[in-house]
């Protein structure tokens, strides 16, 4: 498939597929004419590369963790390293450090909120209720 085929179907930019190459997380061939071609795969190797990016991994991080895992479930496959465990035990680690400093810090803020007199479950999606009518939707 051709990489605007590729980027419609993960919804990854063509820039971020270039880019993916360019790191060695995504490979494709050349047709004739010089244009990308990627395999069925591609797609779910794309999903992958996205959800570690997610996680909080870097590329070369990426790049070292991709051959350890199937694309299609993301399952290990046999080929990690017991220093590539014990290297992403330790993001795991910090991923948990970070999530456990969130967790804190909205608890803070609920504190404050309440104290406030709010709910504490206001967003920017559902404002607090304002004076007056509201005006009616079209």
């Amino acid at each position: 498939m051709r990489i605007g085929e590729l980027a419609r179907r993960t919804g990854v930019s063509e820039r971020s597929l270039r880019y993916y190459e360019t790191q060695g997380l995504l490979a494709s061939d050349r047709t004739p004419g010089g244009h990308r071609d990627y395999p069925e795969a591609a797609v779910d190797r794309v999903i992958r590369i996205q959800e570690l990016y997610a996680a909080g991994l870097h590329s070369g991080r990426i790049r070292q963790l991709l051959p350890c895992m199937r694309d299609q479930d993301g399952g290990p496959s046999a080929t990690a390293t017991p220093r590539l465990v014990a290297e992403l035990t330790a993001e795991r680690d910090r991923i948990d450090g970070m999530i456990a400093d969130l967790l804190r810090s909205r608890e803070t803020l609920d504190e404050v909120i309440r104290t406030a007199g709010g709910d504490g479950r206001r967003t920017a999606a559902r404002p607090a209720p304002q004076d007056g009518p509201r005006p009616r939707p079209r």
